[in-house]
């Protein structure tokens, strides 16, 4: 496991006892199910990485940047507030 998937997996993990792989992940804040299932997993991946470790797990995961930020912005409008990714 690669360094940022490490760091960003700890942080999504973590504070909800989830197991996830960085490839589970990935299918989550790609997919805009998760805005309409509100997942907590794909939220604390746009809530609570940080934006420079955001970009390099989508680049390693190769997730389509304009598809990751349309996620965002439809979680920061649930969340009511900005997210990092949706700015």
């Amino acid at each position: 496991m690669s360094s940022v998937a490490f760091k960003v997996l700890s942080t999504v993990n973590a504070p909800y006892g989830t197991n996830l792989s960085a490839e589970q992940l990935a299918s989550k804040i790609s997919d805009i199910a998760s805005v309409e299932n509100y997942d907590a997993s794909a939220f604390s991946f746009y809530s609570e990485v940080n934006a420079d470790l955001q970009h390099q797990f989508l680049d390693e995961m190769e997730i389509d940047h304009t598809a990751a930020v349309q996620i965002a912005q439809k979680f920061s409008q649930l969340a009511g507030y900005p997210l990092a990714l949706a700015a």
